[in-house]
């Protein structure tokens, strides 16, 4: 086997926590779940050239990736994490992506195509390596010097915010909730060694405030917390599996409190929007949950809906945390630490604008879970345009049986 250049993903750590807890409770509770899941790229008008032109290094990229095999002080690692069970360790220290699950093709336009279809417990697996390698083949062909010192510049001044943001926080004395943010940036980062620099970068920088990442690989090298637990195909996988689909978010929920009993209590809120996740939140989910994760609509009509809703419920908003993750940079992060400071704590996962900040148009990336044991399955997000299906038909009786309008 002969790649471009050398393999890009070279460890399996080197993905997001939230994709070992998912596959975790997917291996416990529903092992047989079949999923597939699409590729698409939001702004493909916006790119420099045809995603098309990266096929063939994909394609040997990820017959690297597929050789790849969890090493002993990975495996050792993982254990000491006290949510990840033994056997669950036992079943990775044999575990190895199958490349027959993944196929690769573009079109007449330049588009490029991923598909993957296989068991939920190999295919939910691949999303994250998938999108890093396309996004670094993507700004390999544009990476320069000027485009790496542009990059610097922009993490120095970061370091300097992060700094104006620790001197701010420590005029407000011991009783008003730490400003803290996590590296949400895997997916979307302009190269493994970018993301590696950015990350101990800032944590040097304020270990208090920088204190956590997704990136399980960089959590173990730097001594960080790995920071993770859902993410949208988790709840989406319950729409197609054996409950009524009314149910399936309560039925979500459930699973996740019986797989971690107190541990990884952020929930994920905008699988079918905010309105329609707070009729199934009561007050027995309210509580065994830490609190709620953000990533679609805006954020402080969200922040202020979730406040109200423990409020009503005789909870003190006080007790939870509100975690941002949608299209944030420092300072809407800090601005939203200020709006909520002293109603509810909050913390911020930051991605893209982290790990891929070159002075480059991003590519905006995604590979979404669209159907699950041979039946559609989709997320009405409170910002219309992440909604990803072909079926047209399911989307409708999904609103319907949720209570959701039609976005304007």
């Amino acid at each position: 086997m002969t790649v471009s250049y050398a393999p890009i993903i070279t460890s399996l750590l080197d993905n997001d926590l939230y994709k070992f807890t998912m596959l975790q409770a997917m291996l416990h509770q529903f092992p047989q779940t079949h999923g597939v899941y699409r590729f698409r790229c939001r702004n493909n008008k916006d790119a420099a050239y045809p995603l098309a032109d990266i096929q063939k290094d994909l394609e040997q990229q990820l017959d690297s990736l597929c050789e790849l095999r969890f090493l002993p002080d990975e495996l050792e690692y993982l254990r000491s994490l006290r949510f990840i069970r033994s056997d669950f360790v036992d079943y990775l220290e044999l575990f190895k992506l199958k490349r027959r699950f993944i196929t690769v093709s573009t079109d007449d336009k330049g588009r490029l195509f991923i598909d993957i279809e296989g068991p939920m417990i190999q295919a939910m697996f691949f999303e994250v390596f998938v999108l890093a390698i396309v996004n670094e083949l993507y700004f390999n062909a544009l990476s320069n010097d000027s485009v790496i010192e542009e990059g610097q510049r922009r993490l120095d001044a970061k370091v300097a915010l992060l700094h104006q943001y620790a001197e701010a926080q420590t005029q407000y004395g011991q009783d008003t909730p730490p400003f803290i943010v996590a590296d949400f940036g895997t997916r979307r980062r302009f190269s493994r060694r970018w993301q590696a620099h950015v990350v101990e970068t800032l944590h040097k920088a304020e270990p208090k405030i920088v204190g956590g990442t997704s990136n399980v690989y960089l959590a173990k090298q730097l001594g960080m917390t790995p920071i993770g637990t859902m993410a949208h195909e988790f709840m989406q996988a319950f729409q197609a599996l054996d409950v009524r689909l009314r149910d399936s978010q309560k039925a979500a929920l459930e699973a996740w409190v019986h797989e971690y009993r107190g541990d990884l209590g952020i929930a994920l809120t905008d699988v079918v929007g905010m309105d329609a996740f707070l009729r199934d939140f009561d007050l027995y989910f309210a509580k065994l949950f830490d609190g709620l994760r953000h990533d679609s609509g805006d954020p402080y009509i969200w922040g202020d809906k979730a406040i109200a809703h423990y409020e009503k419920l005789k909870i003190d908003p006080k007790t939870k945390i509100l975690t941002f993750s949608d299209g944030l940079n420092l300072e809407k992060a800090w601005e939203l630490h200020q709006y909520f400071k002293g109603r509810i704590r909050t913390s911020f996962g930051i991605g893209t604008n982290l790990t891929n900040d070159m002075g480059i148009t991003p590519i905006n990336i995604v590979l979404k879970l669209v159907e699950c044991n041979g039946q559609p399955v989709a997320k009405l997000s409170d910002s219309p345009g992440k909604t990803m299906i072909n079926n047209d038909t399911y989307l409708a009786y999904l609103r319907q049986v949720f209570e959701v309008d039609e976005p304007e």
